[in-house]
């Protein structure tokens, strides 16, 4: 049998080998898809791996288009570890070390060629924020939400609450809405909000700040945040909001400051010009995509670094917010990045960031920047399955498993996984809304490791073409007139299913047999099982009939089943 040496790989301190605690560590290795029958470790500490040294069998824990991932978690007493991997294809072990893969190994020579994580030193470890292992967000466009103050100024809105809206109108939703609501978003099982930007712009999104320090008044007042976040914190909901730190608004004091004088102004370095003064005509300063109202701020700047950590740290200190989602962060400097995450974790050590990166992160994801980001890559992969039917149950197996192997468990554990949010087009419409799709990705995604989110009206079936389409005012009228009932209940479910099952320490398996995929979460003795079938005919699984277009989720503890269609 031909091995495939080029697929074989395994870099140290990275995904491939990480710590989950002080004396623990996971050790991952990547082969051929099967090449190998089976895969082992063998190491100790790299004072004694000459004299003495123990041998684990390793699983095969992901399957992708090309290649397998063999996963191991080992107990380790002491933290200077030295590992060489055994790798079998049926007929013999070969070696694989910083050498490569070899048919013996000289492990009296090993200080010259073993992987070795020299030391875990405890402060590189990527702590896990505990409470999302059970977390359930729900994202929430503030002006289309609610609207909660009767007696404030709403001379400025532009939108009858239920009409389509456009890019510049205004609904009125606020901050006392989303409060007088508290209840019936707890009841959806939802236990975290991600609320889009609050803070002082001229914008209905407002991703263009010109005072992040003020509430904007069309939203409510600063008490009226804090007051939301205690409300929520008293029914068990967290709060995240959204920091907008790649860019800011041309109204913004400090870049008006600069607009007026120039190189001579002290916040000249505070943004990205090439010239004396920024000119719009010109396009000689750096901004967020081509929109030259939103300037773009210099976090290589140290007094930038500075203004922008106090602003973290001040609403976790002054408001008890519990995290930031982190806006077009993948364009923002990685050395910000770490110190706003010292800055805000030296707060508040479960204060959770999350990262907006549509695309591969894992050089943010080293437990140094964010905990997780917006996993746009899991997204795309339930559109092209659910949604678009473009790719088989095979397929979608493979896509998820390499993309559950760009990061680590810690940080698989904590993704932000979501079906839609304020920037893609609504899930339920580019699902031609069919509710079956729809509620079998909904399903997927609440049983799929990591952390869900709902964009809000998702418990409605709300449809929504691309922003501002999926902008739509939440149908309050709708459901006091009881018109959303099941798909109200679905997503309670949904969250009990969760609440239930210890699903964040369990294990997962994603695979494909005969054009259905196959999820499986194991818990204990519980295993909850996810089918789906979407091809036009019915076929066998495991000696039981599965329906064309169909999903089920079925638990069993050993006693029971229980099943949902």
């Amino acid at each position: 049998m031909r091995i495939n040496e080029h697929a074989i790989e395994h870099i140290m301190e990275s995904a491939y080998a990480f710590p989950t605690g002080p004396n623990e560590i996971v050790l991952r290795i990547r082969t051929a898809k099967n090449d190998f029958k089976e895969a082992f470790v063998v190491y100790e500490s790299k004072y004694k791996i000459a004299k003495s040294r123990k041998k684990k069998k390793m699983e095969k824990k992901l399957t992708g288009r090309l290649y397998d991932w063999y996963s191991v978690t080992l107990p380790i007493k002491d933290v200077r570890l030295a590992y060489v991997f055994v790798l079998n294809d049926g007929d013999k072990d070969r070696y694989f070390s910083e050498d490569g893969l070899t048919d013996s190994y000289d492990f009296k020579l090993g200080f010259y060629n073993f992987f070795q994580f020299p030391y875990i030193n405890e402060s590189d470890i990527h702590k896990k924020v505990d409470w999302t292992k059970n977390a359930v967000f729900y994202q929430i466009f503030v002006d289309r939400f609610n609207i909660g103050d009767k007696e404030a100024d709403k001379s400025y809105v532009d939108l009858k609450w239920g009409d389509r809206p456009t890019p510049k109108s205004f609904a009125g939703g606020d901050l006392k809405g989303i409060t007088e609501k508290l209840d019936y978003i707890k009841g959806l099982g939802v236990n975290a909000l991600y609320l889009t930007p609050i803070f002082k712009s001229v914008s209905n999104h407002k991703y263009d700040i010109s005072d992040y320090y003020a509430v904007d008044e069309q939203f409510g007042t600063n008490e009226d945040l804090k007051e939301l976040v205690k409300k929520a914190h008293e029914k068990g909901i967290r709060v995240v909001l959204d920091a907008v730190f790649n860019h800011c608004s041309e109204r913004m004091s400090q870049f008006q400051d600069v607009l007026k004088k120039g190189s001579a102004s002290k916040y000249h370095d505070w943004f990205i010009i090439d010239g004396e003064k920024p000119d719009k005509e010109k396009r000689n300063y750096e901004m967020f995509a081509s929109c030259t109202y939103m300037p773009k701020l210099n976090t290589s700047n140290p007094e930038v670094v500075s203004f922008l950590n106090d602003i973290g740290t001040h609403y976790v200190k002054e408001y008890d917010i519990d995290g930031w989602r982190l806006d077009v962060s993948d364009e923002v400097s990685h050395s910000f990045w770490r110190f706003f995450r010292q800055a805000v974790k030296s707060v508040r050590k479960d204060c959770i960031l999350i990262g907006e990166n549509w695309h591969d992160a894992s050089s943010f994801l080293r437990g140094d920047q964010y905990d997780s980001i917006m996993n746009y890559a899991f997204t795309k992969a339930c559109l092209d399955y659910f949604a678009w039917k473009k790719i088989s149950a095979c397929e979608m197996a493979e896509r998820l498993n390499d993309i559950l192997a760009r990061n680590t468990d810690i940080v698989n554990s904590m993704m932000f996984n979501l079906l839609d949010s304020h920037d893609t087009l609504r899930f339920f419409t580019e699902a031609g809304e069919d509710i079956d799709r729809f509620n079998g990705a909904l399903s997927f995604l609440y049983l799929f490791p990591g952390v869900p989110c709902i964009f809000y009206g998702t418990e409605l079936h709300t449809p929504g073409g691309y922003d501002p389409d999926c902008r739509r005012c939440m149908d309050w009228e709708g459901i006091r007139k009881g018109l959303y009932k099941d798909e109200i209940l679905k997503v309670r479910e949904l969250g009990k299913l969760r609440k239930k099952y210890d699903l964040a320490n369990s294990e997962y398996r994603i695979y494909a047999e005969n054009n259905v995929l196959c999820m499986e979460r194991k818990v204990k003795k519980t295993v909850i099982r996810y089918l789906s079938n979407l091809s036009d005919k019915d076929v066998s699984f495991n000696g039981k009939t599965i329906k064309a277009h169909s999903y089920s989720v079925c638990i069993e503890d050993g006693r029971n089943k229980n099943e949902e269609e």
